[in-house]
């Protein structure tokens, strides 16, 4: 490898480096140690120490050439090698190509420059592909060559980044080099001829976590099967931390999550994943979580700043975030304030000529924001014009006062028209349509109209034809319309919070850019209004931003998805009556329609998750507060944003966030966690806790409450609410003595929460059916609650919650693979001889295989991604080129001249189906068979190899390549007389059963399949078909290669052939019994068997029994006679009836797995 021109002191050098060529300017030298007897002794085990630690590409590369200048100690290092052969050929270059050049220069000087520039050039043509992205290419370049010569992955493998840092083995720290890539984390260290070499799957990491402990201060902990791993000793612990983190979630995304995966155009190509883009893609998530903005928006500058707060008049430091369309500002301190201003608000920016460098953005609404202290505020301005198209002010002297004071002089009374006049007349024309001034101050007539106005018809159109199908109010205010006549103390309170939040949006200003203060927290704590409960709803969880960017998108789902029957519509249509079936707006036609419509909508819109329970529960709730369409923008926030994954089969956000509420307990209620034996508990209560926002244990008047919190704070409200409640009832807990007991107190508690101001009738809610007097027990105000769940546990960050998600999240998803594993090998285990423990590493093996082919090899055409949704057995099948890998690493028959025939073989004869697929039941079946089976099922088993369906002639394309199968042949003969048939055969299928359409599950098919497969395992062996002639000859060729290399060849050689020449005199008899005519002519070309002592000899007759005529009768043999006679030769039957080690065949093919897949 070329590398950049460094001085090296040679007359330091000599003492670690050996000469070994040399010339009038270049000189080749060899590292002291390598390539010597003993490995250089104890000078060799020293130097070879000191280039681990101190990251020397020696370590991998022992040779380089020197650049020397005459008459001078100092010399460039130009070139490395990691063997002799490398270096001699970039010696030989330079030799031919350099050498006769320098002789032509005067000066020493110019020698040297002329060198620097042609390595340089070399460098710049060989990486300019691969490390243009790269912080520093030349330090990357060696680094990608230490890993490659150290771990010998694959090319495809690509390096992220790499670190200096401290592997614990045991007590003793062990100073190396830590790689992460895209699919492995890897370290390497040498220490006094102590090599440590660790390779590590990104999705076999269960744990990842940074600890702290009275050794080691502060490292990184991985757990991967079952092993504990720590990493300590790093310069950035948090940066490395955050990209192992995204690392890992890559893997889990690509595994588990294939359409998000194949979604997105960075993960999809893992040669575009670097370590700056994955910080990116980190920051661009937290930002999007904590703003609550759609997941397409990626973070695109950060800038420290100050922003002027009018109503508190001071400026608050915090930062300023930009993506592509919106402008975000967070205050230092998260909770004192924030703001979101979508670029399609902005009316105008400018800038201040003074010297505070300030922004000045306008917005509609009368709202205008001053950031100052900017730095590089005016490119800043520049580039913000030019996303949102916007304008400066036409005065720039006043704009700045007009900015600053425009919402407080709308809001109070103006002195004189004429002084309102020089205000708005400074503003651009669409300033004043936005304000509600222009039909007061400038007239203005029809032709003036801004085309961009088009649009705006356009939405009010869309919005006006879905309200012909749609509800255009909530449920709330057509079934409860609040009686301003008759105001009794609860609804006068109502009224008082109204007017409580009238006053906030007249300092904050209302809408999705309002400010967003302490005192925003405080009011929704106290409960939103009912009358304002759907607009900051839609406000709090950004679904305001889901709808202003789709108009129309509602009504044309719900048009689209009209009429639709399908599993998820059943689904549906049975849980409609069942959400809040006590509440008169479910009830009726009405509420129930539209509970129909938005489920549905949303079905269609998202068919991966399409519909799961306690949906319809969270969907009724919105209802009641929000317009239909806002309701179904509210459910796409909470089920792709707000709560990732909840809505599916396995309920994997559910289950992590539960994880998450474990480890809170364990944190801030100690004596909780001492007292319970067993932490599940807290996850079977609070499973429906996390899934429904507690509205299906809470009454709904106090559960709207939580549901205000949720939407304002996300997930970290319902933690802290839970925890409140079980630090509510911890002297209740503590004192039970069972679960049952523990859930029964909690039940109680859950009836005896009220909300004293809810203004709903008593005959909606549901905690004023027990009287206080009948109620023994003390009843808890909701509000009292959630405001001592914020005071108490108010702390937790929003960083902690994510980080604790992103390390649970890598928990579950292991623990319910550990599940999947169980009930796989349970199913197996009870039709193979195997043990449970040969089973386990079976399983491992054969799942590695196939996620190898998920890292290299992304656009597979017949691979299935992992589905949960299937059954087990079905959720991991491979292909016939994985299984190819696996039968040369696991068969006994793996030493076969023809193995990738047989492995073809056995692969088309385990693929019943006929999908090109085989899933570990298949694949075990086999295996077991090899090991375990009988003499009579081990001869069963290469009998039907060489028999239809399995067998099918085998033509090699490049015989220089002898017996061995490209993947293309393999691929293809695998699919021959298979693929076709198969799906005619499920398009016909699909075609006569309307089941299948609906997606229902087809009994009958199921009871067929169990049926087969009971009758499978009484299949006798006269029901197999006979062999005809060139199958036996095929078969008789692979006896011969399986007896080749045994130590009883000549034995086994010679007992073959009395077999093979038995069965054609039998043969013979028979066929002249019934021909006599043509007996002889069948038996001509192959009785020259019997005589054949060696393998070579036998295959010259029996290839020419193929091209004999077709009208001649052909021989044949049944599976009984081939049996009968192979029993009579009792080599034979001790070959196939000796014990062979499966334990070390599974382990040599653990530790070769990954190199075999390398070699390929």
């Amino acid at each position: 490898m070329w590398l950049k021109p460094e001085e090296v002191l040679l007359k330091n050098a000599l003492k670690l480096w050996m000469m070994e060529r040399s010339n009038d300017y270049f000189v080749l030298q060899r590292r002291r140690g390598y390539g010597e007897e003993g490995g250089g002794g104890l000078t060799g085990l020293l130097v070879g120490t000191l280039d681990s630690v101190l990251d020397s590409t020696a370590k991998v590369a022992p040779f380089r050439i020197l650049h020397q200048t005459p008459d001078s100690q100092v010399y460039l290092s130009i070139a490395c090698g990691a063997n002799r052969e490398e270096i001699t050929k970039h010696w030989e270059w330079l030799e031919e190509n350099i050498m006769k050049t320098l002789s032509v220069f005067d000066s020493n000087e110019d020698i040297t420059n002329f060198v620097q520039g042609k390595i340089r050039g070399l460098i710049a043509e060989e990486g300019k592909h691969s490390f243009a992205k790269e912080d520093d290419p030349e330090k990357f370049r060696e680094a990608l060559l230490k890993f490659e010569k150290c771990f010998g992955l694959p090319e495809q493998e690509k390096l992220v980044t790499y670190y200096s840092c401290s592997y614990w083995k045991g007590r003793v720290p062990c100073q190396g080099w830590l790689y992460l890539s895209t699919n492995f984390l890897s370290f390497y260290s040498f220490l006094l001829g102590s090599e440590i070499k660790l390779i590590i799957s990104w999705d076999a990491i269960s744990k990842l976590e940074k600890t702290s402990n009275v050794i080691l201060t502060e490292s990184i902990h991985v757990c991967s099967q079952g092993e504990n791993h720590y990493f300590s000793m790093f310069l950035h612990i948090n940066q490395t931390y955050l990209l192992m983190e995204q690392l890992a979630s890559y893997a889990i995304k690509r595994i588990f999550d294939k359409e998000t995966f194949d979604n997105d155009p960075v993960l999809d190509d893992p040669l575009q994943i670097t370590k700056r883009g994955l910080e990116n893609r980190a920051h661009s998530e937290q930002f999007n979580a904590f703003f609550r903005l759609p997941k397409e928006e990626t973070l695109k500058e950060v800038h420290e700043c100050f922003l002027w707060v009018p109503f508190s008049h001071f400026n608050t430091h915090g930062k300023m975030c930009i993506s592509e369309n919106y402008i975000c500002f967070a205050s230092q301190d998260g909770n004192l304030c924030s703001v979101i201003i979508p670029l399609r608000e902005v009316l105008a920016i400018d800038e201040t000529n003074d010297s505070s460098k300030s922004v000045i953005i306008s917005v509609k609404g009368k709202t205008a924001f001053r950031f100052s202290e900017v730095k590089e505020f005016e490119q800043l301005v520049a580039k913000l014009r030019l996303k949102c198209g916007a304008t400066s002010t036409q005065y720039h002297d006043i704009s700045t006062e007009v900015c600053l004071s425009f919402c407080e002089q709308c809001c109070s009374e103006h002195k004189g028209c004429s002084y309102l006049l020089k205000i708005v007349t400074s503003f651009p024309l669409n300033i004043y349509r936005e304000v509600g001034l222009v039909n007061h101050v400038v007239p203005v007539s029809s032709d003036s109209v801004d085309p961009s106005d088009d649009t705006e018809v356009q939405s009010l159109t869309c919005q006006r034809e879905c309200s012909k199908t749609v509800n255009t109010e909530a449920l709330m205010t057509v079934f409860h319309p609040q009686n301003l006549e008759t105001l009794d103390s609860k609804m006068l309170k109502e009224k008082m919070k109204e007017q409580s939040w009238n006053i906030l949006f007249s300092e904050c200003g209302r809408g999705v850019s309002m400010f967003r203060t302490k005192k925003t927290r405080d009011l929704v704590v106290r409960g939103i209004p009912e009358t304002l409960r759907g607009e900051l709803w839609m406000l709090f969880s950004g679904a305001v931003n889901d709808m202003a960017a789709n108009p129309g998108y509602y009504a044309e789902v719900v048009e689209q998805s009209l009429g639709t029957c399908n599993l998820a519509t059943e689904e549906i249509e049975r849980d409609l009556r069942r959400s809040l079936p006590e509440h008169p707006a479910f009830q009726s036609d009405t509420g129930i329609s539209a509970l129909r419509r938005v489920l549905t909508a949303y079905a269609f819109r998202n068919p991966k998750i399409g519909y799961c329970q306690a949906m319809n529960i969270l969907t009724s709730v919105l209802l009641l507060y929000a317009k239909e369409e806002e309701a179904f923008w509210l459910l796409v926030a909470v089920c792709e944003r707000m709560l990732p994954d909840y809505f599916n089969r396995r309920i994997i956000g559910a289950l992590v966030d539960q994880a998450v509420f474990e480890e809170l307990i364990r944190d801030h209620l100690p004596q909780l966690t001492e007292h319970m034996t067993d932490m599940t508990f807290f996850s079977s209560v609070s499973l429906s806790w996390f899934l429904t926002l507690f509205i299906s244990v809470l009454p709904i008047e106090s559960a709207v409450n939580v549901v205000d919190c949720f939407f304002y704070d996300g997930i970290k409200a319902i933690l802290q609410l839970g925890l409140a409640i079980l630090d509510y009832n911890l002297d209740k807990l503590l004192a039970c003595k069972d679960d049952a007991e523990a859930v029964t107190a909690l039940n109680r508690f859950f009836n005896n929460v009220t909300n004293k101001d809810s203004p709903l009738p008593s005959s909606v809610q549901q905690g004023s059916n027990v009287s206080d007097e009948k109620s023994s027990h003390i009843r808890v105000d909701i509000t009292d609650l959630i405001r001592e769940s914020n005071e108490k546990y108010g702390n937790i960050l929003y960083e902690d919650i994510h980080s604790m998600r992103c390390r649970n999240r890598l928990y579950v998803i292991q623990t319910l693979e550990e599940t999947t594993k169980q009930n796989v090998l349970r199913v197996v285990s009870q039709d193979v001889k195997l043990s449970l423990h040969e089973l386990d590493e079976l399983y491992v093996i054969f799942k590695k295989e196939l996620f190898f082919s998920y890292y290299w090899c992304l656009s597979s055409p017949v691979l299935k991604h992992h589905d949960p949704s299937l059954p087990y057995l079905e959720q991991y099948q491979i292909d016939c080129q994985q299984f190819r890998v696996l039968y040369h690493l696991l068969s006994p028959w793996a030493h076969s001249a023809n193995r990738d025939s047989l492995a073809l073989w056995t692969f088309r004869l385990l693929d019943e189906n006929s999908d090109c697929l085989i899933n570990f039941k298949e694949f075990s079946s086999a295996i077991d068979i090899m090991y375990n089976g009988s003499f009579t099922e081990k001869l069963k088993l290469l009998f039907k190899l060489h028999i239809s369906p399995a067998y099918t002639e085998v033509q090699y394309k490049d015989p220089s390549k002898g017996d061995e199968l490209s993947k293309e042949e393999l691929l293809y003969l695998s699919q021959l007389h298979v693929s076709k048939p198969a799906k005619e055969k499920e398009a016909n299928s699909a075609k006569n059963s309307p089941e299948k359409e609906k997606e229902k599950v087809n009994i009958q098919a199921y009871l067929s399949q169990w049926q087969d497969e009971l009758l499978k395992k009484e299949e006798n062996i006269k029901d197999l078909p006979r062999m005809n002639q060139s199958q036996f000859i095929q078969f008789s060729k692979t006896l011969y290669n399986l007896f080749h290399g045994d130590p009883e060849e000549e034995s086994l050689y010679q007992a073959i052939a009395v077999v093979t020449n038995l069965l054609l005199r039998m043969e013979e008899v028979g066929r002249k019994l019934h021909s006599p005519t043509s007996a002889m002519k069948g038996l001509s070309g192959a009785v020259c068997v019997s005589g054949v002592p060696s393998e070579g000899q036998a295959e010259k007759p029996l290839e020419k029994e193929p091209s004999s005529p077709r009208e001649e009768p052909q021989w044949s043999f049944a599976f009984e006679q081939i049996l009968a006679s192979l029993l009579n030769e009792p080599a034979l039957v001790k070959f196939f009836e000796k014990s062979i080690d499966l334990k070390a065949k599974l382990e040599n093919a653990k530790t070769s797995q990954l190199s075999s897949r390398t070699k390929k």
